[in-house]
């Protein structure tokens, strides 16, 4: 079962998404600054945004998710300040990402999962 995360973060830039567990939870730490064993999902994409890897660890080991949208690309969150290596969202939020809805979708229903 996939669990509801505590915290969900996003990589604002790409990677190379052939990376193994021990290197995105590597990536976890070194860029993010965060323990990839804490209660959290972290998610990264390509660089044409056409595929989604999200890491988590479960407190038995490190868990992927891997997704590929047949058409469109993922709308990523912009980075919130200049050098910023992720940002965090909410599980809502992530959700609707995941499932590749547009963009102007995307931003409505921010607003208003912000109203709530």
């Amino acid at each position: 079962m996939i669990p509801v995360p505590a915290h969900v973060y996003v990589a604002t830039a790409p990677i190379n998404l052939h990376l193994s567990f021990d290197r995105l939870a590597g990536i976890v730490r070194e860029q993010f600054g965060a323990d990839p064993h804490e209660e959290a999902a972290f998610v990264f994409h390509n660089a044409r945004r056409t595929h989604l890897k999200i890491l988590w660890h479960d407190k038995r080991g490190y868990c992927v998710l891997y997704k590929r949208l047949d058409r469109g690309t993922y709308r990523i969150p912009l980075a919130v300040s200049d050098g910023a290596t992720h940002v965090r969202v909410s599980a809502k939020e992530i959700a609707l990402i995941f499932e590749g809805i547009p963009g102007d979708v995307l931003r409505d229903a921010r607003r208003l999962l912000a109203a709530t």
